[in-house]
């Protein structure tokens, strides 16, 4: 195996552990939810992992840079869909996973529409934009699992961080907007 191409095999294995954690989460066995949850949070790690490691190794390519957001997004809408199912009784959870899903179709077609107009840098993903992704990523991983691990209800604190999550969802799907605007604003105007 080439070291080199490490980055985009991590960036395949995302979307191949989409089902595996759902087969995980719905199998009839001892711990299911557990291995569901593992699963999804070796996914989420080599979410950042992997482009770490392109850029560390200098192997940033147009198809990983291409590939990355849309591994992203398959296997977070595959999670939101699974945690909506189980909790499909609670509003909050159901608002937040809509919000985010919405918000990650609109921002990649914001960014590719940027892209093509050669302003895809107003609209890079932000420190609040990583932080929102994390937690995310936790939420999802918790809520996946929603057992208890070293006295603590890993489900429980699965809620609340969605809801963190998808009110900084909204909070980056401004400020990409606005930052987007002046642009978008100018296209109009030709």
């Amino acid at each position: 195996m080439n070291l080199q191409s490490l980055p985009m095999m991590m960036t395949w294995s995302r979307v191949i552990l989409i089902p595996v954690f759902i087969v995980c989460y719905y199998a009839p066995i001892e711990d299911a939810r557990f291995w569901a949850g593992l699963a999804f949070m070796i996914a989420a790690i080599t979410d950042w992992f992997d482009g770490f490691l392109a850029r560390k190794l200098g192997s940033s390519s147009k198809l990983g840079a291409f590939l990355d957001p849309v591994a992203d997004k398959l296997i977070v809408a595959a999670a939101l869909i699974v945690v909506t199912a189980e909790y499909h009784e609670n509003l909050l959870v159901i608002l937040s996973a809509i919000v985010i899903m919405m918000r990650e179709v609109a921002i990649s077609a914001l960014r590719e529409w940027m892209a093509e107009n050669n302003a895809r840098e107003v609209v890079a993903v932000s420190y609040l934009g990583k932080i929102k992704t994390a937690s995310q990523l936790a939420a999802l991983t918790w809520l996946l699992y929603g057992g208890e691990l070293w006295g603590v209800n890993w489900g429980e604190l699965g809620f609340p961080m969605l809801y963190f999550a998808a009110t900084l969802t909204v909070i980056t799907w401004v400020q990409y907007t606005k930052a987007a605007l002046p642009q978008i604003i100018a296209s109009t105007k030709e």
